[in-house]
């Protein structure tokens, strides 16, 4: 091979080295200072007997959409161990045989918390409820709602539902086998807790496969991380319960869960006297609060101290919250919506309509 030869074939591999480094810099530069735009993908289906919502920020829109569809397959899976309607559930039959053998890691996750958080509540929480809820709901052998009866019978009725509650009275057996029993007569009901611990696992799913911004918005348990993309927080609003159209607060949250509770959407009787939270302690409904929301580092938490300091009232219920860490709540009175109660360190995450 010539000189002159040589000296082109070497230039000629200079010169493809310096094109592919070129290349390389101007992908690096087009990723860095060229990304794609952050997009809002939403989307909203039917569970838990409410609308569950999820909403992220992402720049690859097909990876988010395949995202949040494994979020929903997770969150179907709590559905599937902790309803109490339907058959194949595991809660389900927990309810229908008193026991359940070799459980699932969601049912023995949820139980075990609630459990947990009995003795914490005061029995404020509580989720062997559903013999009271029963009797609330179902009529009698003369086809009359408990709501209906003389209120010598109504209290008999309860006293002896009452004997059923506890949830102290449910038995965790580690094993092998593991297994959860009820007492005689007992049974669960997961509404106040469930919700949340789906709305965890959920957000779970969604980290794992890169999301950085989300939201999941089951019926008002609520869990968010990452803010928004530029570093703003979600935005949550807090409705008065006396009047559907009017905004009381707005929250701000960039990591964690908050929940609101309240007797103001469903009732047992048709002059919606009778609210869906029972008092565990008297059987009645829950009539010391119009509203409780409370905020936690998981919605699962959230939810369960919504309920129980909705049943507390704003006295109790503001001590329970300041008693634990990380948790924050805003009570609203029964009879005034105006009557507003804050945990201590409640200020960072409301901004209030008017002067809260």
């Amino acid at each position: 091979m010539s000189e002159h030869k040589g000296k082109a074939v070497h230039y000629q591999k200079y010169l493809l080295v310096a094109i592919i480094f070129a290349l390389g810099a101007a992908l690096a530069a087009d990723r860095i200072f060229f990304r794609s735009p952050w997009v809002e993908l939403q989307d909203r289906r039917e569970m838990m007997d409410t609308w569950v919502t999820v909403s992220v920020y992402a720049q690859d829109t097909k990876a988010a959409k395949q995202a949040i569809d494994s979020a929903f397959s997770r969150m179907e899976k709590v559905v599937h161990a902790t309803s109490i309607f339907d058959p194949t559930a595991e809660a389900y039959q927990l309810n229908k045989n008193g026991e359940i053998i070799n459980p699932s890691d969601d049912l023995w996750n949820v139980v075990s918390a609630a459990k947990k958080y009995y003795p914490i509540t005061d029995g404020a929480f509580d989720i062997t409820v559903e013999p009271l809820l029963e009797l609330w709901k179902n009529p009698d052998a003369n086809g009359k709602h408990l709501w209906e009866v003389d209120p010598a019978t109504r209290d008999a009725r309860l006293s002896e539902t009452l004997k059923l509650i506890g949830a102290n009275r449910i038995t965790l057996i580690q094993g092998p086998p593991r297994k959860i029993t009820l007492a005689p007569g007992m049974k669960i009901t997961l509404g106040g807790i469930a919700k949340g611990y789906a709305v965890d696992k959920g957000l779970e799913v969604l980290r794992a496969a890169g999301i950085k911004h989300a939201m999941i918005n089951a019926g008002g348990d609520i869990g968010v991380y990452g803010g928004k993309p530029g570093g703003a927080p979600w935005e949550i609003a807090l409705r008065n319960p006396k009047r559907t159209d009017d905004m009381l607060a707005r929250f701000v949250l960039r990591d964690g869960a908050i929940a609101t509770s309240g007797n103001y959407e469903r009732y047992f009787d048709p002059s919606a006297k009778v609210g869906h939270i029972i008092n565990p302690h008297t059987g009645y409904s829950a009539r010391l609060s119009s509203s409780a929301t409370v905020i936690a580092p998981t919605c699962m938490e959230a939810d369960v101290l919504a309920t129980a300091t909705f049943v507390l009232g704003p006295k109790d219920g503001i001590a329970l919250i300041n008693s634990l860490p990380e948790a924050e709540a805003l009570i609203i009175g029964y009879n005034n919506p105006q009557e507003l109660h804050r945990s201590q360190g409640l200020e960072k995450y409301i901004e209030a309509k008017d002067k809260l």
